[in-house]
């Protein structure tokens, strides 16, 4: 059986880092694919279109090239967390970009992703299931000081704001919505630096290899 690791949970609950670090750990492909989202965002952006408009996402989201996810600044700064929020409640969207997510996760010898529902639609049968959540405060706090750090500027109030629209629209549409699986673990990070965040989750991947027998 493949090790694959399905890392879900809301925007800046610390999924990234704590999913990156475990690929690292078990020298696994890892892919971020909230930046496909993101990436979707910003295409309909730069060609001027809206990202309300289901076809237009759609469309660009069967043009997306990988290749345009890598060293691309924009990808991580607040804009295009929005717009990766907007376009990722259109089906077509999704549709779209469910074969290349699954194909990373069927690699021969496992994979992890992070996003919203890997363990719910991308990869249900992966043996091990991590959704890593936090308050909305301190999800916002990380966020805003990841994001003044890099000289945007931003209030911590509309951060927050901006935290809890996204989780709202996340949670709350019809296809692939954000939740839990029923088998994921929960790891709750709010109190939690990066490295006992990390040590809780290899010792969750491990509990789910040794069920496995992987």
């Amino acid at each position: 059986m493949n090790l694959v690791i399905a890392v879900d949970g809301p925007a800046a609950s610390g999924k990234g880092t704590i999913a990156a670090r475990l690929a690292a750990h078990y020298g696994l492909p890892y892919l971020d694919t909230g930046l496909l989202y993101r990436a979707v965002g910003l295409a309909v952006l730069d060609a001027g279109g809206d990202l309300d408009d289901a076809e237009t996402a759609a469309k660009a989201a069967r043009a997306l090239d990988l290749a345009s996810l890598s060293d691309n600044a924009r990808l991580t700064d607040r804009g295009a967390g929005e717009a990766a929020s907007r376009v990722a409640s259109h089906p077509g969207v999704r549709a779209a970009l469910l074969k290349l997510q699954q194909d990373f996760a069927a690699q021969a010898g496992g994979a992890v992703l992070d996003g919203r529902d890997i363990g719910t639609v991308i990869a249900p049968d992966a043996p091990a299931k991590l959704y890593i959540a936090a308050s909305p405060e301190v999800r916002a706090e990380r966020r805003w000081k990841q994001l003044t750090a890099r000289g945007e500027v931003i209030a911590f109030a509309d951060m927050l704001e901006d935290i809890r629209r996204r989780d709202a629209r996340d949670a709350g549409r019809d296809d692939a919505p954000m939740v839990q699986a029923d088998d994921a673990v929960l790891l709750d990070t709010t109190d939690l630096g990066i490295e006992a965040a990390f040590d809780a989750a290899r010792r969750i991947v491990e509990a789910a290899r040794a069920r496995a027998g992987i």
